[in-house]
């Protein structure tokens, strides 16, 4: 009797107790990715073509965002054609650091803005230049670099998009320069600008556009998205991007990790929310055709 009353207990907790949703099993678009040269090292470095094209395989990547110190692992990417034939889109972007000394100098080198015209001329055997960035403005003053002015014009005036790690502030000063210009907020603002914040911008810039990796406070218990976090990915479905940000070796180490990651808060959306967030935005911006 008490072994039957247990197991009648037993089901109607778990009846009451809400299943979590299954991870999301759609493509993915991963919408910032770096393949610098330690990566790769003319091929002989610890994750060679042949590695990470498998991990993008294993893991249902579809399309990238190539962004690379030096250009030259951006282009290996968008010109290989083991790439083509597994499916994978590869979206090339011009980085601006040519070295690390770079990071901090770029907005007022002359010589970065002659680097990316001649980049954006001579384009990839496997398609031309997308957008501009990932660049970083550890100070937001220096958005009103001329070269940081310059290449926000330039961009707007090719209709490349700009991936820009940058404070709240700085997003100001550089739509301010080009008004028209597409802008994805990479982290969309790793600094930790409140969820009210990005509300803020996104209402101001509709042509601004938010990547997801290493955003402090986007995750709660369980890695499902934060209350707020949610909320913002409701009102802006057409708005965000996920991305892997592999700017060390250790990113690729954790590509498997970080890619589940998002899997699972993608599943506890609405499915076509979170196809939408997944795939579709990137898809869409940068005219990539569904997958087969």
């Amino acid at each position: 009797m008490l072994g039957r009353l247990a197991a009648c207990v037993a089901l109607l907790l778990a009846a009451a107790w809400p299943a979590r949703a299954a991870d999301y099993a759609g493509p993915l678009f991963d919408a910032h990715l770096h393949y610098n040269v330690e990566a790769w090292n003319m091929t002989s470095g610890p994750h060679p073509p042949a590695d990470v094209l498998q991990r993008f395989q294993r893991n249902g990547v579809r399309g990238i965002v190539a962004n690379s110190r030096t250009n030259d692992g951006t282009r290996l990417l968008a010109e290989s054609a083991e790439a083509r034939a597994a499916g994978v889109a590869v979206v090339p972007f011009i980085r601006l650091y040519r070295n690390r000394d770079d990071y901090s100098n770029w907005f007022r080198d002359e010589s970065i803005y002659a680097m990316v015209q001649r980049e954006f001329a001579r384009g990839t055997a496997g398609g031309p230049y997308r957008g501009i960035g990932e660049f970083h403005l550890y100070e937001s003053a220096n958005a009103n670099g001329p070269v940081a002015k310059k290449l926000m014009q330039f961009a707007q005036q090719h209709r490349l998009a700009v991936m820009a790690h940058v404070d709240d502030v700085a997003i100001d000063l550089l739509l301010a320069h080009a008004p028209q210009a597409r802008l994805i907020w990479a982290h969309t603002g790793i600094g930790g600008a409140s969820p009210e914040r990005v509300d803020a911008l996104f209402t101001q810039y509709p042509q601004l556009m938010g990547e997801l990796s290493y955003r402090p406070g986007l995750t709660c218990e369980g890695g499902l998205l934060c209350p707020a976090w949610r909320a913002l990915l409701h009102k802006y479905p057409t708005r965000f991007l996920v991305g892997s940000d592999t700017w060390v070796n250790q990113r690729w180490q954790m590509y498997d990790e970080l890619m589940q990651g998002y899997r699972r808060w993608l599943g506890d959306l609405p499915p076509d929310l979170a196809r939408r967030i997944a795939w579709d935005n990137a898809a869409e911006l940068f005219g990539v055709p569904a997958p087969n």
